[in-house]
């Protein structure tokens, strides 16, 4: 069973280097250009492209089946990770994500953002702490350590 599951993380979070990818509700269009990398959202009706010179990625991954994760890294800057959910949010980090035992440690602050369904596939860390996005004292009990 866990060489199963180890095989559909790859299956599941492959680069994306001119193909499409579906999560759900989701498709991505991906295309290298001239001046760098293009790719297109879809939801429905909905489609957002955006396009950027890029040092890595995009690399799309799908969680529980729905939550679409976009992630790059911009030619002159840290790393990017956009998580897409089904209902329309999305919640976006840059140079605060990690991945411990396959899985991503979002800020804690990500955790309220999200549907409660989808909060247990994703670990926290109590790392970004500002006055203007304060981590509750009763969140920190959620946190993992990162070392």
């Amino acid at each position: 069973m866990k060489a199963l599951v180890g095989l559909l993380v790859v299956i599941v979070a492959v680069p994306a280097h001119g193909q499409s990818f579906s999560c759900g509700s989701f498709r991505t269009e991906i295309k290298r250009t001239a001046s760098g990398t293009e790719w297109t959202i879809a939801r429905g009706s909905e489609k957002s492209t955006e396009s950027a010179r890029l040092k890595s990625g995009p690399r799309f991954e799908c969680i529980e089946g729905e939550v679409l994760v976009v992630e790059f890294t911009p030619a002159a800057g840290k790393s990017f990770i956009g998580l897409y959910f089904p209902d329309g949010s999305d919640i976006g980090y840059s140079g605060q994500i990690a991945r411990r035992n396959n899985r991503l440690v979002l800020p804690i602050q990500a955790r309220a953002r999200m549907d409660s369904k989808y909060r247990a596939a994703f670990d926290y860390h109590c790392r970004l702490d500002m006055p203007g996005d304060p981590i509750a004292p009763a969140s920190r009990a959620d946190c993992i350590s990162l070392k």
